[in-house]
């Protein structure tokens, strides 16, 4: 396909097929597209069933709520795009189609990430200090804890992107990867990308950090407390802890196979 170049810039950025095979493409688009409906279905049905819930008020849900429309709005920024690409064989996006997508990308597994944070920090409450969990976690606390999470997934969004509009693209415009990806951005650039590797790598790592020993703590302390407990609440309390545990090893587990791949500069 010809490059289409600005006078110093490509402005459009050619994907990589999933599959040459026709009829592979078929089963990745019904795939995907299941797996992307059944996704958001699910997550707003979460978001339902706690809304209209009188029951389902604990702070718990409340993070819960949050964390199924972050979830929901996550898998909406890539995954339509690459089924329309599955479905009208078209696999090219604009750059700043490619700037937006990594931003909301970022920006949303941020906050998702913290908002995790925050809910280890409620079951540990919830566990370790049962008398004072309701003065606590009043209802005006867990709204600035989430307002704290999109603040912080926007900061950490906007250092990934920071130096991105200043790279320089006058070669090939075909990327190794079917989604807008850093690594590939930054192996297709003209220009010198070592600083910029260097900031998504150290930014990255910051928010790795940031999350890992808070809930690292979390779980030990919560954990040795459970030792006074008795067989009841132990149960209890790593039944209502355990799901919690699930999820972030999801969720880690997805993040470190998404960006595990070395960043190649220039």
């Amino acid at each position: 396909m010809e490059l289409i170049m600005s006078p110093n810039n490509v402005t459009e950025f050619i994907l990589l097929e999933l599959t040459q095979n026709p009829h592979l493409q078929k089963i990745f688009l019904i795939v995907f597209l299941l797996i992307f409906l059944f996704t958001v279905l699910a997550n707003l049905l979460i978001v339902i069933a706690i809304s209209f819930s009188s029951t389902l008020s604990a702070p718990m849900y409340f993070f819960l709520t949050y964390l199924a429309l972050l979830d929901a709005s996550f898998t909406s920024v890539s995954t339509p795009n690459m089924i329309t690409d599955l479905l009208y064989q078209r696999r090219t996006i604009s750059w700043g189609g490619c700037l937006t997508q990594l931003f909301l990308e970022h920006f949303l597994s941020g906050s998702e990430v913290i908002v995790l944070t925050f809910m280890a920090y409620d079951r540990y409450m919830a566990i370790c200090k049962p008398l004072h969990y309701t003065t606590i976690m009043r209802q005006g606390l867990c709204k600035l804890l989430v307002v704290v999470a999109w603040i912080e997934g926007i900061l950490y969004a906007n250092v990934q992107i920071l130096f991105m509009d200043d790279m320089t693209f006058c070669g090939s415009n075909v990327t190794d990867h079917f989604r807008c990806d850093f690594s590939s951005l930054l192996k297709l650039a003209f220009s010198d990308t070592y600083m910029l590797g260097m900031v998504v790598a150290t930014n990255s790592g910051g928010m790795c950090l940031l999350i890992f020993f808070p809930l690292l703590i979390s779980y030990i302390i919560i954990l040795s407390s459970l030792k006074s407990h008795g067989s009841d609440g132990r149960c209890k309390a790593l039944s209502t802890y355990g799901s919690h545990f699930i999820a972030v090893v999801l969720f880690g587990s997805f993040c470190y196979y998404v960006n595990s791949g070395p960043i190649q500069t220039r």
